[in-house]
């Protein structure tokens, strides 16, 4: 994809939060929280469905992904 975010091939991935959510917009907070996470440096395992990646490409710019083997 071309916003920095790979579609992942992996059952699971792991989403880490490495901006702060105090500058980003309401509905970008509201996922971020959905996601898992609460304070930067704090990370989570997904599974790598549509609605994830969905989620993990629109605050793309706060959080990092990696995938789990």
């Amino acid at each position: 994809m071309s916003c920095g975010v790979r579609l992942f091939m992996a059952n699971k991935i792991k989403i880490r939060l490495v901006r702060s959510t105090i500058s980003a917009l309401p509905k970008q907070r509201a996922t971020v929280r959905s996601l898992g996470l609460r304070k930067i440096g704090s990370s989570t395992e997904q599974e790598a469905n549509p609605a994830i990646l969905g989620m993990v490409k629109a605050v793309s710019h706060l959080v990092s992904v990696e995938e789990i083997k």
